[in-house]
């Protein structure tokens, strides 16, 4: 560990360890966030070593951004944080004792996630119906349930309307999949593909200089649009819970969604079972329009 700045050199070594594990970008990006904004605090009681950490410092930052208005959700993810860069210190002998191992998390319940109503998401897509780009995003989302991050890599290639199917590519810990493409998404989206500006850019959507139209654009101009519809307290990623959710109401094999959509574990898909009503039950897997 590098004795001139041993915070740093320890930060930096977490940072390639969850990198070559195949973590996500943003889970780095927030992992590594939060060791830095731990170890600014310590920094300021003169201490400049891991080593010198111990469990009241970390208590002590619990209450400090418990002080600074930080919500108990926001403080639980920093704390798992600094437990995972600390058992990784302890794995590689940088540390004899692991200060964050008795920290507990604070008490908070988890939101239910946003569903919307047949009535909502229609009124959305009135609201974004002469935008033809933000309309062909709508429908992928919905009729999908695809992530936004796999929207804005979607390219060119990856479309195969006369198959009606989508290929969404490996990326991160996501490996690859193939999707189906419904009327109204493959409709929407052939709108867009006529309209699309001439460029060499590969992604399927693309601002209006051909430039890719990037995950925080894509979030912002929705955004905008469910403004507009009336729409209260929804974001681009309840999309995604509307077409899980409507999906397992209507009696699709809690299996074949999960595979859909993408989940790592059978378990994160069951968790909207709480919040749908009694589902319909299917005898094969055939998904539902929305």
């Amino acid at each position: 560990m590098d004795q001139t700045n041993p915070f740093r050199s320890a930060q930096n070594e977490f940072q390639k360890s969850l990198e070559s594990t195949g973590r996500a970008t943003a889970t780095i990006l927030a992992y590594t966030k939060d060791i830095e904004q731990l170890l600014d605090f310590v920094a300021k009681t003169g201490k400049t070593s891991p080593e010198q950490v111990d469990t009241q410092d970390i208590n002590d930052f619990k209450a400090y951004l418990a002080d600074k208005n930080y919500t108990a959700k926001s403080i639980s993810r920093k704390i798992n944080s600094i437990k995972s860069f600390f058992r990784y210190l302890q794995s590689q002998k940088k540390i004899d004792s692991n200060p964050a191992t008795t920290v507990t998390h604070p008490k908070y319940q988890l939101k239910p996630p946003r569903i919307l109503t047949r009535i909502e998401y229609r009124a959305l897509r009135d609201a974004c119906r002469d935008d033809v780009r933000i309309s062909a995003i709508v429908e992928l989302l919905l009729q999908t349930g695809m992530r936004i991050g796999e929207l804005a890599n979607l390219e060119l290639e990856d479309l195969d309307l006369n198959e009606d199917k989508i290929t969404i590519r490996a990326y991160e810990s996501h490996p690859s999949r193939t999707i189906p493409l419904n009327s109204s998404a493959k409709e929407a989206l052939k709108l867009y593909l006529e309209d699309r500006p001439k460029t060499d850019t590969k992604n399927v959507f693309v601002t209006k200089t051909g430039n890719s139209f990037l995950v925080r654009n894509i979030r912002s101009s929705i955004d905008r649009y469910f403004r507009l519809a009336g729409i209260e307290d929804a974001k681009v990623n309840d999309l995604r819970h509307t077409f899980i959710a409507h999906q397992l109401t209507s009696g699709t094999p809690l299996v074949y969604v999960s595979k859909l959509v993408g989940h790592k574990r059978l378990s994160t898909t069951e968790k909207y079972l709480e919040f749908i009503k009694e589902k319909t039950a299917k005898d094969k897997p055939k998904l539902e329009e929305l």
